[in-house]
């Protein structure tokens, strides 16, 4: 693995020699596969320590390096604070586990692999029945731009109600949810929940969910004082979008939960 010396946000640094995340090159596919594998536990051990588990419910994805047509997923009826590098599983489109011992949650394959499908360029998806975004969901109403935070998903996240409230098993409703992810990081599914994918990395998608789930509970706070909070006006929400909300700040943002789950959790490598 080397750097990139691409240079992609302001907040990297123009001094040489200090210590700051870089992006990963690969050499090989197994290499970049081995990677997408440790970041998705990591993403997993990340919803634990937020609490985003819900019984069986939640499931994460990040497409196979070499054979695009499959992705790696947590397995069924695993917590997330349990998921490891031994027990991810591979699975096709059709839902059928290619590797690994354990079964595919049904609704998982349903909305990811319709959406993987959809979008070859989508690399990972997360999802989780978590406290706000599925609160919020409800409402079937965006994001206003009400912070910084919340502006990183200005004109950047949409707001499904095909299927509202339907358990999501009938290949059907992956297909309508997947209609809606053409260009956006971001989307809440009314009487459902959150979701969030990225064309750059699991890191990224996991990043973004957490923040989304935040900012539902941010406004959920304000709005419940009864004033109506002043919204970020939309040039500078474009603007914050632009640079605090791309796919890149979402892996930085991400680079320090990683570095605390390396820390304290070694047996995500198990």
């Amino acid at each position: 693995m080397t750097d990139t010396p691409k240079r992609e946000s302001i907040y990297q640094p123009t001094q040489e020699g200090v210590l700051f995340p870089v992006l990963p090159k690969f050499d090989n596919p197994a290499d970049e596969r081995l990677h997408r594998k440790q970041r998705l536990v990591g993403a997993c051990r990340a919803f634990a320590l937020e609490g985003f588990d819900y019984g069986f419910a939640g499931h994460l994805t990040v497409r196979d390096p070499e054979r695009p047509e499959l992705y790696w997923t947590n397995p069924m009826c695993v917590h997330f604070a349990q998921v490891k590098l031994s027990n991810l599983i591979l699975v096709d489109h059709t839902g059928k586990v290619i590797e690994g011992d354990y079964a595919v949650n049904r609704a998982g394959f349903v909305l990811h692999a319709a959406v993987h499908e959809a979008h070859p360029d989508i690399i990972s998806m997360c999802h989780a029945h978590t406290v706000y975004g599925t609160a919020f969901a409800s409402l079937g109403r965006p994001l206003d731009p009400i912070s910084q935070d919340a502006a990183a998903f200005f004109e950047d996240h949409v707001v499904i109600r095909s299927e509202a409230g339907q358990v999501a098993v009938e290949e059907k409703a992956g297909l309508k949810v997947a209609d809606w992810f053409k260009g956006v990081k971001a989307a809440i599914h009314q009487n459902h929940g959150l979701l969030t994918a990225s064309r750059h990395s699991i890191e990224a998608a996991a990043f973004w969910f957490i923040a989304l789930e935040r900012c539902c509970k941010q406004q959920m706070i304000v709005e419940a004082t009864g004033i109506t909070p002043l919204m970020v006006p939309p040039d500078k929400s474009r603007y914050s979008r632009e640079h605090v909300g791309s796919e890149y700040i979402g892996w930085l943002h991400f680079q320090t939960i990683w570095n605390h789950l390396v820390h304290t959790q070694p047996d995500m490598f198990d």
